[in-house]
């Protein structure tokens, strides 16, 4: 880590190596022969990961954060007419996606569990039976406790029900390092970003839809900018964007593709994150800190652990001295519970890991806060 440099234990941005900052130092012009090549390759390597075929699928890269891609599915793929959109909602993002419907005009049904838990499969198949939608929206990881949803379940229960309807996943912070059966879970449109999992830059993201559906949505959006039929179009005639590119970050974003790969796909990846992801949480656990989601249901991408009882603990100090050491971590985004969150995806190595834990167990000694915590 270079002087003055931080590690983030964060769900994103995240840290990247040296070698991905490094091919952002070329300048490409975005009508070049030589960027058009990166699109392909990222549009087609992209696939791969998701494990489909270009027969079925395509990839849509849009500029922006994911939120603007999540944004695109909804506002291209939603009928204007008779639309009607289930919202499976246990945290913040699944919120987001509501708040994105009434802003759109989009009927809605927003179907909420629990944050700390999985969604409800039961509640959710009794929905299904009972009501007709043309369009299902869930968060495979819902990064505001750190929760992993069945996504293959309700996949198979839209089927059922729901057949028509248009199944859309929320992968942001999975897709590259959680495995997901596209196929077997009849995803229609899914989700991802360029500084999540896969370790690239953030300034895109990138949607992977089955073409036949999306292209039934020609003319269906409300906005010219997240018009997903048109910038598929655009891509397919001209491997052009329709605005300008984030040129340096497709660069990065090209190498972090080559790096996934070298590390052994999406199973590689997850290999190394599962064992971030264990030393952090049983370092916390002797420490005494108490997770906030049970195990069963818990990611191996970002944990969140409550506040210590202990009158001693303040959160605000508690982070500062982290960062004081270079090392970030993020505030908890419940209200009802205090707590805080610690990614382990990214640029992190178990070594990270341990240097963390130490960190902390530091911070709580110069706070007066004794480790273990006492219940």
């Amino acid at each position: 880590m270079a002087s003055g440099e931080k590690k983030l234990f964060t769900p994103g941005p995240l840290g990247v190596s040296l070698t991905i900052r490094q091919a952002m130092l070329s300048d490409l012009g975005s009508r070049s022969d030589e960027f058009m090549d990166v699109i392909r390759f990222i549009r087609s390597k992209l696939l791969d990961v998701a494990g489909v075929s270009s027969d079925s699928y395509t990839c849509v890269p849009m500029q922006g954060s994911g939120t603007f891609a999540v944004e695109a599915v909804i506002t291209t793929t939603v009928p204007r007419k008779s639309g009607k959109m289930l919202v499976l909602e246990n945290g913040s993002y699944g919120k987001r996606i509501g708040q994105m419907c009434d802003i759109l005009g989009i009927d809605k049904v927003v179907l909420h569990s629990a944050e700390d838990r999985g969604l409800d499969i039961a509640k959710i198949e009794e929905c299904l039976q009972n009501n007709v939608f043309t369009n299902v929206a869930v968060i495979h990881c819902e990064t505001t406790a750190g929760v992993m949803n069945d996504v293959t379940a309700i996949g198979k229960l839209i089927r059922k029900y729901n057949p028509d309807a248009s199944y859309f996943v929320d992968a942001m912070s999975s897709f590259g390092a959680i495995p997901l059966d596209m196929t077997d879970s009849s995803v229609d449109y899914l989700v991802s970003s360029a500084n999540k999992c896969i370790e690239g830059a953030p300034g895109f993201a990138y949607v992977i839809a089955k073409t036949d559906k999306l292209l039934q949505c020609k003319g269906q959006s409300r906005s010219v900018s997240l018009d997903l039929v048109d910038q598929y179009e655009t891509l397919e005639a001209t491997c052009q964007f329709r605005y300008t590119p984030p040129t340096h970050v497709m660069l990065a974003f090209k190498q972090a593709l080559l790096e996934l790969d070298a590390e052994g796909g999406v199973m590689g990846r997850a290999k190394r994150y599962k064992e971030n992801n264990d030393i952090l949480r049983n370092g916390m656990k002797k420490f005494g800190f108490q997770q906030f989601v049970k195990d069963k249901d818990q990611s191996y991408i970002i944990t969140t652990f409550l506040y210590p009882s202990n009158s001693k603990f303040d959160f605000q100090e508690f982070s500062a001295k982290l960062s004081d050491k270079g090392q970030v971590i993020y505030p908890g985004k419940k209200t009802e519970v205090d707590t805080f969150r610690i990614g382990n995806i990214g640029h992190l190595f178990p070594e990270d890991m341990k240097k963390l834990l130490q960190c902390i167990e530091e911070v709580c000694t110069e706070m007066g806060v004794t480790l273990p915590l006492s219940d």
